[in-house]
């Protein structure tokens, strides 16, 4: 049966792996891997549903442990109990619609169930099935009511579903849902055991590097990766938001959860953000935007000279996205966050320029980046100074992009 206290790993972290009865459920052997591979200790509790798609033996041989779906296996040990009561974090994936149906109503038929009710850490639950079952007013109600009681409910992914079939209901991808549950279990508290301090907001974060084209095989472009958007996404799902990603050509997988408009061209990037602006509590404009763009565009491929010399390009200002944002603000109390990317020059240095921008824009805070010989771009750590209207400033220091985001965070919901 299932280890309610494994007595071999004391001091690592318990994760209890909830499986339901869908067909991704082969998908959660990746996430069971990523948990035990980075040190966690982790108890598979299959459905009996889930097990027609994936054997217990396979769940045994990869936790170590012996998998069990009934409350009467081992039951002098009370596993219906004990598992719940000794897990420091609890993953559902796949989440099927009748596995929140039974989540949201109560229901104790199985093993799973069970420790649902008895645990009191946090639960993150990815759903998956098809669009029609996830839309179901159904599905949305007990969501709702799951969501209410602080259980982290992710949005599924869009994308193939079972059979012919595509939409909204994929199981995320297990290395975002591992990402996400890793960061739950790393901000858990005795005071708020979910870490879901944003739960009921709406927040959009940009990401990425925007492009310009020229002609059909060139654009003016950055250097952006879209890193630290992803990161600030990931750590809003992982307190509990529901996050728009607008993605500015960004190659990294989506975060769990989050609704992804993916663009281009920073137009494209200025309508999707101020569309999404008008609902949410907090924009946050990590992306990098082009200021310029070319005032003509050439359908087809602009040539070498014959003499060698070069073809003049004339270009044109962007709309300053984030101004635009910050002086047009339809929804009372939305705070809206910029970052600014500078080196500093022979007059001013970077803070005093991160100041000037910051009052300029019109923004509630400023994320100030020193960029000097191209830190920053492409990496995964990050340090800042967050400037704030009231004329703070927070020093954060390097370390992985996920700090500063949560940082960032910190500061948004104090502004709230």
């Amino acid at each position: 049966m299932p280890s309610p206290a494994p007595s071999d790993a004391p001091d690592k972290p318990r994760v209890v792996l909830g499986v339901g009865g869908g067909i991704a459920a082969y998908k959660a052997c990746e996430l069971l891997r990523r948990f035990t591979e980075s040190g966690h200790d982790v108890t598979v509790v299959p459905t009996a549903s889930a097990l027609e798609f994936v054997g217990a033996p396979t769940w045994a041989a990869l936790s170590g442990k012996p998998v069990a779906d009934d409350v009467w296996t081992g039951v002098h040990q009370v596993p219906h109990v004990r598992i719940g009561q000794a897990a420091d974090l609890v993953v559902v994936a796949p989440a099927t619609a009748d596995l929140l149906a039974k989540a949201a109503h109560g229901l104790a038929d199985d093993l799973l169930t069970n420790t649902l009710l008895t645990a009191r850490c946090p639960v993150v639950m990815a759903p998956a099935m098809h669009t029609e079952m996830w839309e179901h007013p159904a599905t949305v109600a007990n969501v709702a009511t799951l969501r209410a009681r602080g259980v982290l409910v992710l949005d599924p992914a869009e994308g193939r579903l079972t059979g012919k079939d595509t939409g909204k209901g994929r199981l995320p991808e297990p290395s975002e849902i591992f990402e996400v549950g890793v960061d739950v279990l790393g901000r858990a508290s005795a005071a708020d055991p979910a870490g879901a301090d944003l739960s009921g907001r709406h927040v959009v974060v940009s990401a990425g590097g925007t492009r310009e084209y020229l002609d059909p095989v060139r654009f003016l472009g950055n250097r952006s990766s879209g890193r630290q958007g992803y990161a600030l996404a990931r750590a809003a799902l992982a307190r509990g938001a529901r996050v728009t990603l607008v993605a500015a050509n960004v190659d990294l997988p989506a975060p769990a959860g989050a609704h992804v408009v993916p663009v281009e061209t920073t137009a494209e990037l200025h309508a999707a953000v101020v569309a999404a602006a008008a609902e949410a509590d907090a924009v946050v404009m990590a992306a990098a935007p082009a200021d310029f763009r070319p005032a003509a565009y050439s359908d087809d491929k602009i040539k070498k000279r014959a003499d060698g010399s070069a073809a003049p390009v004339e270009l044109e200002q962007n709309a300053d996205i984030l101004a635009d944002v910050a002086h047009d603000r339809r929804r009372p109390g939305q705070v809206v966050v910029g970052f600014a990317a500078e080196t500093g020059d022979a007059h001013s240095t970077v803070l005093e320029l991160g100041r000037a921008k910051l009052a300029r824009k019109g923004c509630d805070l400023l994320v100030v980046n020193d960029v000097r010989g191209g830190a920053v771009f492409g990496s995964t750590d990050n340090e800042a100074v967050v400037l704030g209207a009231d004329g703070s400033a927070l020093e954060v220091p390097r370390a992985a992009k996920g700090v500063l985001a949560h940082a960032i965070w910190d500061r948004v919901a104090t502004l709230w």
